[in-house]
């Protein structure tokens, strides 16, 4: 990168991990980190013939906290904090095989022969590793800092995140176990030590959400006037109100289910909040259970008069049972939850209609396996017992919980109006080189004269993507516009776009990902509605999840066909877009069009394109690429050249490509890795990763992008696209990442690696164990923030272009 990068910026995400029992460490002796250095400088004031270990690594246990960056980063140190408000979550096991095979010498060789890189030692567990990311997002709900509605959005945002985590990977270790699979992970685990070490991790996890809950946000919430009231503290007259709502609004859509010898064990559907009722005709009486669902469809806070008190459905509905179960003595109640299977898996390769076997996935779901149980700490054991056998579930998969179960719904107290207890509100800005949607700007003529960078949520959705497709369905030149589809809202202005395209005679093709988890029903829709207009529609390809982010549109122009083109690292999801941090590129390069013309004819026909001209494709020629330009850091720095490689993506997680970036730092190559969330690789490890630096960041917008860098001798390579460095990205899905060739928005790039590599708010650094410590201001009081750097950067740039 170069020596006149713009200014330092800032930016934050959300998360923390750990899958050691090792988390209770004193923070003593964490690494210096610097909290202003340029990240030009990191490139360039780099000594390649300095040992890898001389940021102090050969005097420093493997276990201990890795140098945060190297030896030219040492101006004025960031202060690293353990996560103090969630060191009491130490996961029970101790299997993290913590004995690694590394030799003492710290002396790099690249032919050494003494460490073998395949040992599990090497490598973090998936799982594990997942849910020390949901650490790092509960962090943000126990950190007094936010302010106390960003909290409660936090507080919701875990629930969902490890709903998907037990639905989706505890659900797939459990039809392994099932299946009678024994074959172990690259970290050593099988699926049944991995479901086992899953669920005790887990486990403290529940446990700090619910004291976080009771013992600070809802006091917090009180003190700022909002009152989420216990029932028996209500006055007669509000009770008496509440009774009558509960009567004519709740009581006629409750459906009471009894489980006896004459009713069978009722369904119990996913995720949804239950009361399980112990009732007895006559004193003496064996006791018989019931479960009443907590309807969904019903306002979870249920507002007492016009004040802010509210009072939760689940508490109104069991003060009411008697209404419910007349002429019967209710003996006691219990809420509880459960969680059910999402990996119903079918052959494709049979499927004579892949629609079909999609509705059939979706309807399965409903009726899948539990994987969870959560139930209320004071639980009578009889009803226990009932749920746990009837659910098929083991004694470790039930969790006993106080406070309220499911923060899903606490998410609505953020529309409250009290800008007070909110951060302040962002707009996405226009896109300088495109203006505002209102403006006469000829998107065409824009993109014709330069690439464009568009960046979420700084840059608004609507006026660069959304406006890109809308030109082109209504500019008379254009005569196709083809579009790859995996997400997008249920409402997309994207589709309508493609319809209104359609009726103005374009040729449309579209590829809607059917098996984009958990938004099925939504693509079925859509993919439906389009075939209707005449759109011609893929339903992905066979054997591969297709992710890719890409458009292509067709153009008559004075000189010839010219083709315009859009690769993403985000989903055309304009809801989305508001939250999450994504990059794209909207090009004229025809060398690019020509290539998504290749991989939308593989998605409309039935022939893999394996050599493309400028985009890396997966599965493809991605993976080697990758893999060739590590390799060539690596050379680079065996002859003594700076050698340097920048990747931010969402994961980490396949062996080979772990292996490849230990080979390079042996060899000597800096390494900096922005992960978000699932890392395999340990940095740090002595003779192996001293050269590596993993960091996360957490904060107020999800970062999602995928930015990789090399040095390349100082030919310098940028990318952006949808692929993390994962098996299933690199091997199983479809991907697309572009290359950055204009000086101008590499220098973009390097503005927004240099502020998340010296973001002191919301990054946190890996140590070689998998625990992170967060970065802290430095002890002057200055800070750096990514996402507020950002947003003051796009603000500052669209007052410029407003003068203009």
């Amino acid at each position: 990168m170069r020596g006149d990068s713009g200014p330092n910026e800032r930016d934050a995400t959300e998360r923390d991990d750990r899958d050691s029992p090792t988390d209770e460490r004193s923070s003593e002796g964490t690494p210096s980190d610097d909290a202003t250095v340029s990240f030009r400088e990191l490139l360039d004031g780099s000594d390649a013939d300095a040992p890898a270990a001389a940021d102090g690594a050969d005097e420093r246990p493997a276990d201990e906290t890795p140098a945060a960056t190297d030896t030219n980063r040492d101006e004025e140190p960031a202060i690293l904090e353990r996560t103090d408000a969630t060191d009491d979550l130490v996961p029970a096991t101790g299997s993290d095989r913590d004995v690694l095979p590394v030799p003492a010498s710290a002396e790099i060789n690249p032919a050494r022969s003494d460490v073998d890189l395949t040992a599990p030692a090497y490598y973090l567990n998936r799982e594990l590793s997942e849910l020390a990311f949901q650490r790092r997002v509960l962090h943000e709900a126990l950190d007094g800092d936010n302010p106390l509605l960003e909290r409660v959005r936090f507080l919701a945002i875990v629930t969902t995140n490890l709903d998907e985590f037990f639905r989706k990977r505890i659900g797939g270790l459990k039809q392994q176990i099932a299946a009678g699979v024994t074959e172990e992970t690259p970290d050593g685990r099988t699926p049944d030590e991995q479901w086992a070490a899953a669920l005790e991790t887990a486990r403290p996890l529940f446990e700090r959400q619910a004291a976080c809950y009771r013992e600070e946000i809802r006091p917090a919430l009180a003190d700022a006037g909002i009152h989420i009231a216990d029932y028996d503290d209500l006055s007669a007259v509000e009770r008496q109100q509440l009774r009558e709502y509960f009567e004519s609004s709740v009581l006629p859509t409750l459906t009471p289910l009894t489980f006896d010898p004459a009713h069978p064990f009722p369904f119990i559907s996913n995720q949804s909040l239950s009361l399980a009722v112990l009732t007895r005709e006559r004193p003496g009486e064996e006791v018989t259970f019931s479960r009443v669902k907590i309807p969904r469809n019903q306002m979870r806070f249920v507002q007492l008069g016009d004040d802010t008190r509210y009072v939760l459905l689940e508490d109104v509905v069991r003060a009411n049972l008697e209404l419910l179960f007349p002429d019967v003595e209710i003996v006691d109640t219990a809420l509880f939850r459960v969680t059910r299977n999402a990996e119903v898996r079918r052959d494709e390769e049979v499927a004579e209609d892949l629609i079909e076997m999609i509705e059939e996935v979706i309807e399965e779901r409903r009726f899948a396996t539990a994987v969870r149980l959560e139930i209320e700490r004071d639980a009578p054991e009889a009803v226990r017992e009932i749920l746990t056998r009837e659910l098929g579930l083991d004694e470790r998969e039930v969790f006993h919980l106080d406070g309220p179960l499911d923060y899903r719904d606490f998410a609505d107290l953020t529309d409250l109006d009290r800008p007070d207890l909110k951060l302040p509100a962002w707009s996405p800005q226009p896109h300088p080189r495109l203006g505002r949607c209102e403006d006469a700007t000829n998107v065409f003529d824009a993109i014709s004269d330069g690439d464009v960078l568009v960046h979420h949520p700084y840059h608004s959705f609507e006026g660069t993507v959304q406006r890109f497709l809308e030109a082109a369905a209504n500019d008379p030149d254009v005569l196709a516009i083809k579009a790859a589809i995996y997400r997008t809202a249920s409402d997309s202005q994207i589709i309508e776009s493609l319809l209104e395209a359609a009726r103005n005679g374009k040729q449309v093709a579209v590829m809607v990902e059917l098996k984009a988890r958990f938004d099925e029903e939504n693509n079925l829709a859509w993919a439906k509605k389009l075939e209707e207009a005449g759109i011609h529609v893929a339903y992905g390809t066979i054997g591969y999840k297709t992710h890719t982010k890409t458009s292509l549109v067709v153009r008559e122009e004075d000189d010839g066909v010219r083709l315009y083109s859009h690769v993403g690292t985000g989903n055309y999801h304009s809801e989305t877009a508001k939250q999450y941090e994504d990059l794209g590129l909207l090009t004229a390069d025809q060398d690019i069009g020509q290539d998504l013309v290749r991989l939308f004819n593989y998605f409309t026909g039935h022939s893999m394109c394996r050599d493309y001209r400028r985009l890396l494709i997966a599965p493809g020629n991605m993976r080697d690429r990758f893999v060739d330009l590590i390799r060539a850091e690596a050379e680079h720095a065996r002859n003594g050249e700076d050698a340097h490689i920048v990747a931010k993506m969402n994961r980490l997680e396949d062996p080979a490509i772990v292996r490849e970036l230990y080979e390079a730092s042996m060899a000597g190559v800096d390494i900096d890795l922005i992960v978000r969330d699932i890392c395999r690789l340990r940095p740090g490890l002595e003779g192996v990763s001293d050269t590596i630096d993993v960091y996360s960041v957490v904060g107020r917008f999800l970062e999602h992008s995928r930015l990789f860098y090399f040095r390349a001798g100082g030919d310098e390579r940028y990318y952006i696209g949808s692929a993390d460095w994962m098996t299933r990205n690199l091997d199983n899905r479809v991907e697309a990442i572009a290359p950055i060739d204009e000086s101008r928005l590499r220098q973009r790039l390097d503005e927004i690696l240099e502020t998340l590599l010296s973001d002191d708010r919301n990054r946190w650094v890996m140590r070689s164990d998998g625990t992170y410590e967060r970065c802290q201001p430095a002890a002057d009081g200055s800070s750096t923030n990514v996402h507020e750097t950002r947003m003051r950067s796009v603000l500052a740039e669209t007052r410029r272009d407003t003068r203009r």
